[in-house]
């Protein structure tokens, strides 16, 4: 019979795999926070700050902005590559990521979103420059584009640096204002970690075991997603070659409904071990990896969230962009708040824009003190002097 985890253990247990089961608070150790959860994912939207510098800071709020350029262009303890999305990696998951630049440069000469790049004598002379001079940014080349502008098109020299960089052929030496700095990949990874080599077969082996140790339970697609760096058939592989290891389990969801899934073989050791989580109420960016998938949020917590970036703004049900909100173990409402800079004051403001509680989550005194209290820790994290409510205040 397969192992029952009721919604409630669930929950819990998806909270604590993704950091956010204990207070964010104590030592602070920025890439341990990365290794646990796999992956950071990067984002170009200074709403009130990064996402990933966010993302770090909901699980310790000792987190300043420098620390991740610290580690990607002093430390070299994590490097930038594509999971589901553009991603900050530790280092030493490097060699297991070689099939990613074989699978994404294959992805690319089959699209015709690079069509307009340098050819190879073109590329080659990019990677001359940088070796000659250094790490260098789009900004040091001057292609470009032909024809008619789209909105998402690139000029030659940006697809090229872009295809080279997906290749592995290069790497993201720093940033600056996140403005990307790229250099030969030898000389942004170790040589002890880019010399290693393992075959295809024991990259997979370990991104699935890896993935699944973060996700604690899941389905083969649920493993296949978590990196987006295997294809479905070699999960599917995987999981029967492994069928004797990995424990199948039914995920009660929200609505009680059970559903089939795998473990790792110590899930029984991690569910005695279950605390319930902090009543500490969150302020979550979007891109947090604990509710990307929006499917599993639901299925869960019965959280139905989007992100409306791309959503023109008649058609918008919430906004622009809006957080949720996390209560324990339970989703209690969401936010649209944003940092806005008065020039004339040379002052920044946490303007709140917009608040929505859940259906049946009621509001009283404690509950507006909590979220008050993480309002006022966000906004000196992003460096403003005061909070503004912009709609009725709770």
């Amino acid at each position: 019979m397969p192992l029952q985890i009721d919604n409630r253990s669930a929950r819990k247990l998806w909270l604590h795999s993704q950091g956010l089961g204990l207070a964010p608070t104590g030592a602070l150790d920025v890439l341990q926070i990365i290794h646990d959860l796999g992956f950071v994912q990067l984002d170009t939207i200074n709403n009130i700050t990064r996402a990933h510098h966010h993302i770090l800071w909901s699980r310790n709020q000792n987190y300043r902005e420098p620390m991740l350029n610290r580690l990607l262009a002093d430390d070299r303890s994590v490097f930038e590559h594509f999971t589901h999305d553009a991603s900050v990696i530790p280092v030493e998951f490097y060699p297991m990521w070689q099939r990613q630049f074989t699978r994404l440069k294959q992805k690319i000469d089959r699209s015709n979103w690079y069509r307009g790049m340098p050819d190879e004598k073109g590329r080659a002379a990019i990677k001359a420059r940088i070796a000659k001079e250094g790490p260098l940014s789009t900004h040091a080349f001057d292609s470009k584009i032909k024809g008619k502008k789209q909105m998402w098109s690139r000029p030659p020299h940006k697809l090229g640096l872009d295809y080279m960089w997906y290749a592995g052929e290069l790497a993201t030496s720093h940033r600056e204002s996140f403005k990307k700095f790229y250099d030969l990949a030898e000389r942004v990874i170790p040589g002890h970690i880019k010399d290693q080599a393992h075959d295809d077969q024991h990259q997979i082996d370990w991104l699935c075991r890896a993935a699944l140790d973060r996700l604690s339970f899941g389905s083969v697609g649920d493993i296949q997603r978590f990196w987006a760096a295997t294809h479905m058939a070699e999960v599917r592989q995987w999981a029967t070659n492994l069928a004797k290891e990995l424990v199948p389990v039914e995920v009660e969801d929200i609505e009680g409904n059970w559903t089939s899934a795998l473990a790792p073989a110590d899930i029984e050791q991690r569910l005695s071990y279950l605390s319930p989580p902090t009543s500490r109420l969150r302020i979550l960016n979007p891109f947090d990896p604990a509710i990307r998938d929006r499917t599993r949020l639901q299925r869960l917590f019965g959280f139905d969230y989007r992100i409306e970036i791309f959503v023109p703004a008649a058609k918008r049900q919430w906004g622009y962009y809006v957080y949720p909100l996390l209560e324990g173990n339970r989703f209690v409402g969401r936010i649209e708040v944003k940092a806005n800079k008065n020039a004339s004051q040379n002052t920044r403001a946490l303007e709140v824009i917009n608040f929505w509680p859940e259906p049946g989550v009621k509001w009283g005194s404690q509950r507006a003190q909590k979220l008050n209290g993480e309002l006022q820790r966000l906004c000196r994290f992003a460096g403003a002097e005061e909070i503004q409510w912009k709609c009725n205040q709770i």
